[in-house]
Protein backbone atom coordinates (compact mmCIF):
# COMPACT_ATOMS: atom_id res chain seq x y z
CA UNK A 1 0.00 0.00 0.00
CA UNK A 2 1.53 3.14 -1.09
CA UNK A 3 2.25 5.81 2.13
CA UNK A 4 0.22 8.94 1.87
CA UNK A 5 1.04 11.89 3.64
CA UNK A 6 -1.62 14.89 3.90
CA UNK A 7 0.28 18.81 4.87
CA UNK A 8 -2.35 21.29 5.66
CA UNK A 9 -3.84 23.62 8.52
CA UNK A 10 -6.39 22.88 11.15
CA UNK A 11 -7.93 26.63 9.52
CA UNK A 12 -8.27 25.36 6.20
CA UNK A 13 -11.69 24.30 5.01
CA UNK A 14 -10.00 22.30 2.07
CA UNK A 15 -7.54 20.71 4.09
CA UNK A 16 -10.61 18.92 6.29
CA UNK A 17 -12.48 17.75 2.89
CA UNK A 18 -9.61 15.98 1.59
CA UNK A 19 -9.07 14.33 5.01
CA UNK A 20 -12.72 13.42 4.97
CA UNK A 21 -12.43 12.24 1.06
CA UNK A 22 -9.39 9.97 2.64
CA UNK A 23 -11.62 8.94 5.60
CA UNK A 24 -14.27 7.94 2.97
CA UNK A 25 -11.93 6.07 0.72
CA UNK A 26 -10.46 3.89 3.95
CA UNK A 27 -7.06 5.01 3.08
CA UNK A 28 -4.51 5.32 5.61
CA UNK A 29 -2.59 8.64 5.61
CA UNK A 30 -0.34 10.55 8.10
CA UNK A 31 -1.28 14.13 8.05
CA UNK A 32 0.95 17.55 8.84
CA UNK A 33 -0.05 20.80 10.17
CA UNK A 34 2.30 22.98 8.61
CA UNK A 35 1.06 25.99 10.61
CA UNK A 36 2.33 24.18 13.94
CA UNK A 37 5.00 21.92 12.16
CA UNK A 38 7.79 24.25 10.77
CA UNK A 39 9.83 20.88 9.65
CA UNK A 40 6.16 19.08 8.11
CA UNK A 41 6.58 22.76 5.99
CA UNK A 42 10.07 22.81 4.97
CA UNK A 43 8.92 19.08 3.61
CA UNK A 44 6.16 20.12 2.26
CA UNK A 45 7.83 23.11 0.24
CA UNK A 46 10.55 20.83 -0.80
CA UNK A 47 8.49 18.41 -1.96
CA UNK A 48 5.93 20.75 -3.96
CA UNK A 49 8.58 23.33 -5.36
CA UNK A 50 7.62 25.81 -3.18
CA UNK A 51 3.81 25.97 -3.55
CA UNK A 52 2.69 27.61 -0.79
CA UNK A 53 -1.17 26.31 -0.88
CA UNK A 54 -2.82 23.44 1.18
CA UNK A 55 -3.73 20.81 1.06
CA UNK A 56 -1.00 19.54 -0.25
CA UNK A 57 -1.64 15.45 -0.91
CA UNK A 58 1.87 13.33 -0.98
CA UNK A 59 1.63 9.50 -2.17
CA UNK A 60 5.63 7.86 -1.88
CA UNK A 61 6.83 11.36 -1.97
CA UNK A 62 5.76 12.74 -4.63
CA UNK A 63 2.93 15.38 -5.28
CA UNK A 64 0.45 13.93 -6.54
CA UNK A 65 -2.18 16.89 -5.82
CA UNK A 66 -2.09 20.35 -4.37
CA UNK A 67 -5.39 21.94 -3.40
CA UNK A 68 -8.55 20.69 -3.14
CA UNK A 69 -11.08 20.53 -6.05
CA UNK A 70 -9.12 23.60 -7.56
CA UNK A 71 -9.50 25.44 -4.31
CA UNK A 72 -6.72 25.42 -1.54
CA UNK A 73 -5.38 27.58 1.21
CA UNK A 74 -2.15 29.93 1.25
CA UNK A 75 0.11 29.47 3.80
CA UNK A 76 2.47 32.54 5.27
CA UNK A 77 5.96 32.51 5.20
CA UNK A 78 6.81 31.89 9.19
Amino acid sequence: MPRLELYGTKTCPYTEEMREWLEWKGREFVEYDVEADTAARDRMLALASGQRMVPVLVEDGKVVQIGWQGRGCPIGAK
